[in-house]
């Protein structure tokens, strides 16, 4: 690959959608133009309204900008999700007599240009909350102005305004808990329905064709890595909902225990949905709310949502978080360079199975368990004292949730470099892990096969196993299974010398 005992919810998704259909109409009067990012969704989408309530008939579109340099580039695995989120986007929106108009190019040059050969009114669409995102904003707003055409920007992606939550001293917060009591003064918006009427303009098929976008191009194909991915996952906005009201229904109430059971399903897996927008953020918080935010699993689940938001309010005031330690000292830490050992972590070989269980979750998946993820961070940044960023690129690339904040806020966190970071001393004993979260050995077994006839502590630290006993199972080292490429203490010895270094 070129290359996270509750009550049923009814969202309004489900709820108006039927009655709907048949209202869109399509109209050549002047037209707005709505453009989709980070939120392929009908439902609870600020800008669609906004754009609705103008009365002009809409132009849905979603540019594909792989030419500026200063945005992070898609990954492999969010191609192949934004391929399936794309389409069920188009297919709502043809429920409606609309369709989603999918361009690649500029989106500085696409978005003017657009509106001009349309003789648009205005443009739509949510705030994004990098510094380099927010500039290209402004500048196609300023693009759009100087061509007569207003445009609108809403908060849509996040459950409030980054600039809403502040200290008595008027500045951001740097430390989650302090944010989280804060944030919890105030009033998150609810959310909104679909908009009841629609009328949607006719879209000549010469428009922009030399930037349309081939939509094929995002899946992979020499080779097809994304078997397991399909297996795993159905992008789309009925989808997430699914997702979310099994959640309530089945695990929310156990989940301050079941988000760190490795052989179960005992996480949300919304982190996808919310990561393309496929669902909004204030839908989760107000289903949350209404289940019973009271309630030890429903808390617990509000502050993981709460962790998204601080992540997204971080990079809001500090852009660097992607690619800076936020921990000043760290940028003298000596991090090494070894593509070996980036090479086997990366494929699942590095001979600690609950390490290579996680990564070859996440190669087959696009998706890895939250408690696997602080394991293999851990991992990868302390025994063997790789830079976080070479760690928070290969997520980027394969994980279908990735996404800017969450991902370098997570990574940070895990290294210890961050602003508000686990310490870089704490250093998970993997092994321990394994025994404490997957102590029956089940997500070893599944991600790890060749080692499943092991048993006992066998299976958590083959290495120490009985000749006889490896024999008896079939792991041979160095041929059907590797040897540790790190030892554990020489590891997390090497790890506490480079960091008192600092």
């Amino acid at each position: 690959m070129n290359k996270t005992a509750c009550q049923t919810l009814s969202p309004s998704y489900h709820s108006n959608e039927d009655q709907m259909s048949a209202q869109g109409h399509q109209t050549s009067a002047s037209p707005v133009i709505v453009w989709f990012r980070e939120d392929l969704r009908f439902s609870d989408h600020p800008a669609l309204q906004a754009a609705t309530a103008t009365g002009h008939p809409l132009i849905c579109v979603y540019v594909l900008d792989d030419e500026t340099p200063a945005l992070h580039a898609l990954g492999g695995a969010s191609r192949w999700w934004l391929h399936g989120a794309l389409s069920d986007l188009r297919s709502t929106l043809s429920r409606h007599h609309g369709t989603l108009l999918t361009l690649k190019g500029s989106a500085e040059k696409l978005i003017p240009q657009l509106a001009k050969e349309t003789d648009a009114q205005g443009v739509y669409w949510h705030h994004r909350l990098h510094q380099k995102e927010r500039e290209q904003d402004e500048q196609i707003a300023s693009a759009l102005d100087k061509q007569g055409v207003s445009s609108e920007a809403s908060w849509g992606t996040v459950l409030l305004d980054p600039k809403q939550v502040q200290t008595k001293e008027g500045r951001f917060y740097q430390v989650f808990t302090a944010f989280w009591k804060a944030f919890q003064s105030q009033d998150v918006p609810v959310p909104l329905d679909p908009p009841a009427h629609l009328s949607f303009h006719p879209l000549p098929d010469d428009l922009l064709s030399k930037y349309r976008l081939d939509e094929t191009t995002l899946l992979p194909t020499h080779p097809d890595w994304a078997a397991g991915l399909r297996a795993t996952w159905e992008p789309g906005e009925r989808e997430a909902h699914e997702h979310l009201e099994d959640f309530l229904r089945h695990d929310c109430a156990r989940y301050g225990k079941g988000r760190d059971e490795m052989g179960r399903e005992g996480t949300s897996r919304l982190s996808p949905y919310l990561a393309s927008g496929a669902i909004s953020p204030r839908q989760v918080w107000e289903a949350i709310q209404k289940k019973g935010a009271h309630d030890e699993g429903a808390r617990i689940f509000l502050s993981e949502i709460g962790w998204r938001e601080f992540a997204k309010y971080t990079l809001f005031h500090q852009p660097r978080l992607p690619d800076v330690s936020l921990g000043q000292k760290f940028g003298k830490m000596p991090w090494r360079k070894s593509e070996q050992d980036l090479t086997a972590w990366q494929q699942g070989r590095t001979g600690v199975p609950v390490v290579d269980a996680g990564m070859r979750q996440l190669w087959k998946t696009g998706w890895m368990h939250n408690r696997a993820r602080m394991i293999v961070g851990s991992f990868l940044t302390k025994h063997l004292l790789i830079d976080w960023r070479q760690g928070e690129a290969w997520f980027r690339d394969t994980l279908v949730d990735a996404d800017w904040a969450s991902n370098a806020m997570n990574w940070q966190w895990v290294a210890g470099t961050g602003i508000d970071a686990s310490p870089f001393f704490r250093i998970f004993n993997p092994t321990r892990q394994g025994v404490k979260f997957d102590p029956d050995g089940d997500y070893i077994r599944q991600w790890v096969p060749e080692l499943k006839k092991l048993s006992g502590k066998d299976l958590f630290e083959p290495w120490n196993a009985k000749e006889e006993d490896l024999e008896r199972a079939g792991v041979t080292f160095g041929k059907t299974y590797p040897r540790p490429i790190v030892d554990l203490k020489e590891g997390r010895d090497r790890a506490m010398a480079a960091f008192r270094s600092l």
